[in-house]
């Protein structure tokens, strides 16, 4: 996660600020993790993935390419997940779709 949480903060423009949402999982939330001075994180309160729009995107992979499988191994369970996950970038209307939260967008067209 620390390596992740770098490479962000060398994408934000020079004088910018980022800020990243995160669920509360144990990676997100360590004191060991630290939060370079051009992010902002911001923990989503806990056990609500109504307000995590991944966590549809995972429910539509798990549902349209990853359930009912039986992995062979790590290996194949990895490649399984970045083919689902491939398969989903090349759906930007579903991702909009599933991502979309009607009572976030009030008075706003899509």
């Amino acid at each position: 996660m620390q390596a992740h949480v770098d490479e962000i903060a060398r994408q934000v423009t020079s004088g910018a600020h980022a800020v990243l949402i995160m669920d509360r999982a144990a990676w997100h939330a360590t004191s060991k993790l630290l939060m370079p001075p051009n992010i902002k994180p911001i923990l989503l309160p806990s056990r609500t993935p109504e307000l995590n729009p991944v966590e549809n995107a995972w429910q539509y992979m798990r549902a349209n390419w990853l359930s009912n499988r039986d992995f062979e191994n790590y290996d194949a369970t990895i490649e399984a997940i970045c083919e689902a996950w491939n398969n989903l970038m090349k759906l930007p209307e579903t991702i909009k779709s599933i991502g979309m939260r009607q009572w976030a967008h009030i008075g706003q067209s899509e």
